[in-house]
């Protein structure tokens, strides 16, 4: 079996400095907070976006297996 040989192409290294590695951490708890937050705030009894409920429905398994009261 034969291996192409690749010609002029290398692969890029990353950059894993302390500071990009903390911005990094910072923006994916950040984003995990607020899906967190979503999940979590809208109970269907006090909606924040009125008398639809396609919110509450879409993330109502999630709510029960993070353990959110909703009934």
């Amino acid at each position: 079996m034969s291996h192409p040989q690749l010609t002029g192409s290398r692969t890029r290294s990353v950059d894993l400095s302390a500071a990009r590695t903390a911005l990094w951490l910072a923006a994916t708890v950040f984003l995990a907070l607020l899906a967190l937050y979503f999940v979590g705030v809208d109970q269907g009894a006090v909606s924040l976006f009125g008398s639809d409920s396609h919110v509450h429905e879409f993330v109502h398994d999630a709510r029960h297996l993070l353990g959110f009261p909703c009934h």
